[in-house]
């Protein structure tokens, strides 16, 4: 039976995250992987959220696994929006609602803020899993380049002048997932400046801005936002553990009382257990130097990552960033050659990272960029998985 002309026509173009898929083959023996966005595993709190999840399930179980309220488990909800209070964050009007994961918080303002047809510049190359989200909804999706210092301000204007359908702009200012790059304060108020005389609104991503390890700390776009143009999402994936799937939103309250209805439909609520982990970790536990402790872990292993890039890349044939903090890399072979072939030809030898084409607006067209992750390997396997990518680009 062919089911293709039951599916909506919202979903037959979208394709499987490339990460996703190569994710397949990361488990096969041997393998060197530097291709998910986990942070390092050995920084997770294993023993002490063992603990606390045999002591909820004991003294609080029948509250832990039934249902719970959409907006968040009460005492978690308030200890976030605190934390947006004291950063600045937290607008006049403004509410916060906890997600299942950050990539929750980018579907649902998707599905509240965009019609199908509607327009969203996103970085070039952007984060695939809000690509892929916003793609879901029938969006036209337009790439701006990035500098060094953050997103083109010039092309950005240019493509909204040129594209008035353009609805919304979606970055993840700091340390960009997947260049690593983060930008200027000049260019955060620029964008707002920009968004403001569009009047166009801003999501602005923010996953990574615990994990800086050098240079000094950049305002958030949201902290600069005086209009209330700023639909901001945080994550505890990167700050605790990834599988718990645990984030929020932060934003202007009609816009967040919107996407509270829409993920009633969704999930109901986030996994109560793993709010009620999260916040009896704080509760027990210094979650500050925890993160301290994995952003020390990360900022050794990217250091010793770009030590190797330095000693066995050929610089005459590939290029990269220098991140000051989050968990990637990004590579750009200067020939403008294609990096799948490299790739494919790296997995062959037990070498696994993402191609450029996963983060682009076009998928199918060539595409010289990669993506290199350092937090979740050893030091000994980013020295060996490194030196097997030079010998293959030598090769190329």
């Amino acid at each position: 039976m062919q089911y293709d002309p039951y599916l909506a026509e919202r979903v037959k173009g979208l394709q499987g995250s490339a990460i996703r898929e190569i994710f397949k083959i990361i488990g096969q023996p041997d393998m060197i992987s530097f291709a998910g966005g986990i942070p390092a595993p050995e920084c997770f709190p294993n023993e002490q959220l063992a603990g606390i999840a045999r002591d909820i399930l004991m003294d609080h179980g029948v509250q832990a696994l039934q249902y719970g309220v959409t907006e968040g488990y009460g005492p978690l909800l308030e200890w976030v929006t605190d934390r947006m209070r004291h950063k600045g964050l937290l607008k006049e009007n403004d509410a916060v609602l906890i997600t299942t994961g950050g990539q929750q918080g980018i579907d649902l303002g998707a599905k509240v803020l965009l019609n199908e047809g509607d327009g969203v510049a996103v970085e070039a190359p952007s984060f695939v899993g809000a690509l892929n989200a916003l793609r879901a909804y029938n969006t036209r999706l337009y790439g701006v380049p990035i500098d060094d210092d953050g997103m083109n301000m010039e092309a950005l204007e240019q493509t909204l002048k040129a594209n008035p359908h353009i609805k919304l702009i979606y970055a993840i200012p700091t340390f960009q997932n997947p260049s690593g790059i983060t930008m200027s304060l000049a260019k955060r108020k620029q964008m707002l400046e920009i968004a403001a005389r569009y009047d166009v609104l801003v999501m602005e991503d923010n996953p990574y801005e615990e994990q800086r390890f050098a240079g000094e700390p950049v305002a958030t776009v949201k902290e600069l936002d005086t209009e209330g143009r700023v639909l901001y999402l945080g994550s505890f994936s990167k700050m605790l553990a990834p599988g718990m799937r645990v984030g929020w939103a932060c934003g202007p309250a009609p816009v967040i009382g919107r996407m509270t209805v829409v993920k009633q439909v969704n999930d109901v609520h986030t996994n109560l257990l793993a709010q009620m982990m999260i916040m009896e970790y704080i509760r027990r536990h210094d979650l500050d130097a925890h993160v301290a402790e994995a952003r020390g872990v990360h900022g050794e292993k990217c250091r010793w990552m770009l030590a190797c890039m330095d000693r066995y890349l050929p610089m005459e044939k590939v290029t990269w960033t220098r991140p000051q903090g989050g968990l990637y890399i990004w590579c750009t072979l200067l020939d403008g050659g294609d990096s799948t072939a490299l790739v494919k030809q790296c997995a062959a030898r037990k070498v696994a990272f993402v191609p450029g084409s996963a983060f682009a607006v076009d998928m199918a067209a060539p595409n010289p960029g990669f993506r290199l992750n350092f937090s979740a390997a050893l030091p000994e396997k980013i020295e060996e998985g490194i030196r097997t990518l030079g010998d293959v680009i030598r090769s190329l």
